[in-house]
């Protein structure tokens, strides 16, 4: 029997968002039980939380229907404000496969019976390379070039950002999923905008994902992409506006800073727990 939550990140409100479900108490549990539990859930992620191995306050392991990550934005920030809730802490040092992370939250407040907060995540630093499968890419997602070089960002899940020339096309777009699904291991980030205010929309069938509505470990890569490339500045936060096509608003900022060679991404935005509840297993 173990106790989950539900939580919607990247939201300030019930049914938007980006839903993750968070499950307490998970040391005894197998690896491949949590990967059918998240293919049961039929949410983009889940997340398991168990003791701590290496000083942090908690560890968590982050399941898509198909596969394990290392990182990810959205399950991360609303397990943050789930597991705060439980602990009654504001600042969380989280363990994963990719390292210790910390959050914070700020402002919480109650909305009847749910719980809404501002979280702020650090970010790992991304392995940075050329997309090599450009073209093939590009005709799978419908798009007839990119406003910038399509690169990959490594944060644990793989981001390759291509870029849309105007909203009206970036809302248009209809990938063709089983095309797309030949490019393995990866998420195809899809943006546009101008100064701070952007919009994005990812699709990813090699993480079990059609669409993804918030995909809050693409905010920093996404910040360091077009200051990298000249487009923003760095240092400057940019609001990112995801999963309008689908009915789940999600608003999602990202900042990046560049020390020498060295990049430091964050990422923040708001979450409420929606739902909490028992799963008998």
């Amino acid at each position: 029997m173990h106790h989950y939550a539900i939580v919607n990140a990247f939201s300030d409100r019930p049914l938007a968002g980006n839903p993750v479900a968070v499950f307490f108490d998970c040391d005894e549990l197998e690896t491949n039980v949590m990967q059918r539990i998240a293919a049961e859930m039929r949410l983009s992620e889940s997340t398991f939380v168990s003791q701590p191995k290496h000083g942090g306050d908690v560890h968590v392991r982050i399941f898509t229907p198909v596969n394990e990550l290392g990182f990810a934005g959205h399950p991360l920030l609303g397990t943050a404000l789930a597991l705060s809730l439980r602990l009654g802490k504001s600042t969380l040092n989280i363990e994963t496969a990719k390292g210790i992370f910390p959050f914070t939250l700020e402002h919480p407040e109650r909305l009847g019976d749910a719980v809404v907060a501002h979280i702020d995540m650090v970010q790992p630093e991304p392995v940075i390379q050329i997309y090599t499968q450009t073209d093939a890419l590009l005709h799978a997602l419908g798009v007839p070039c990119s406003t910038l070089p399509v690169e990959m960002y490594d944060v644990g899940p793989r981001h390759v950002f291509v870029g849309v020339e105007t909203l009206e096309m970036l809302s248009a777009l209809v990938p063709d999923q089983r095309a797309l699904g030949q490019h393995e291991n990866m998420a195809a980030l899809c943006f546009c905008g101008t100064g701070n205010a952007w919009r994005m929309r990812m699709f990813s069938p090699a993480y079990g994902v059609v669409e993804d509505a918030a995909t809050g470990s693409a905010a920093g890569p996404l910040a360091l992409h077009l200051a990298r490339h000249g487009v923003t500045r760095f240092g400057r936060t940019l609001e990112i506006l995801q999963g309008v096509e689908m009915g789940h608003p999600s608003k999602m900022y990202g900042l990046a800073q560049a020390d020498g060679e060295k990049y430091r991404l964050y990422a923040g935005g708001h979450a409420i727990q929606v739902a909490q509840g028992t799963y008998f297993i």
